[in-house]
């Protein structure tokens, strides 16, 4: 399936399976509410427990939420993808959303990725390909059945990268500069 017809998919509220620049994901256009919401019963995951989404660039993360330089530093200096949780997010469903308001946030590195939310022009849901409280996976063999049987696409092989680490660091940033790591 070509990334176009994807993105149409996504649009109308659909969820997938895919590869990121960690491991495969469960994703869906971020401003889909409905899409959202069968994301949270695929997982079996409680609402208490938000999820990331993936941009393309700098732009779009700036659209978002307001960059503290800290966050830049991070970002330029990280090895490994980062996830950083910002506060007060414009323009995303509260489904989104952590108890505090706050929404984590990744440029991905992955082309597929990048292509996918250019064409969607939107960002992209992603969380682990997995029943929530199971075991996470970096190859698409090893995600259950249950799972991909589930979501309405499953992406094709071809657009994995291989990938060198299995989930990303996640840091956290408060306004006023206090930084916290939740996942090295």
């Amino acid at each position: 399936m070509e990334i176009k017809e994807i993105a149409e998919r996504l649009k109308n509220g659909e969820t997938l399976l895919y590869p990121t620049d960690t491991s495969w994901g469960l994703g869906c256009d971020a401003m889909s509410v409905v899409a959202i919401e069968k994301l949270y019963q695929i997982k079996n995951r409680s609402r208490e427990k938000s999820m990331i989404i993936l941009v393309d660039s700098e732009q779009r993360l700036q659209s978002i939420v307001d960059v503290p330089e800290m966050a830049w530093e991070i970002i330029d200096l990280s090895e490994k993808p980062v996830t950083i949780v910002y506060q007060n997010p414009r323009n995303l469903p509260k489904e989104l959303l952590a108890e505090d308001g706050s929404i984590g946030i990744r440029i991905v590195k992955n082309d597929f990725c990048k292509q996918l939310i250019r064409r969607l022009n939107a960002p992209l849901v992603s969380t682990s390909a997995n029943i929530s409280g199971q075991k996470s996976s970096v190859h698409l063999k090893d995600i259950s059945s249950e799972i991909k049987d589930a979501v309405d696409i499953v992406v094709d092989e071809q657009y994995a990268t291989p990938n060198v680490y299995s989930a990303s660091s996640v840091i956290k940033i408060w306004p006023d500069g206090q930084i916290k790591v939740l996942r090295e």
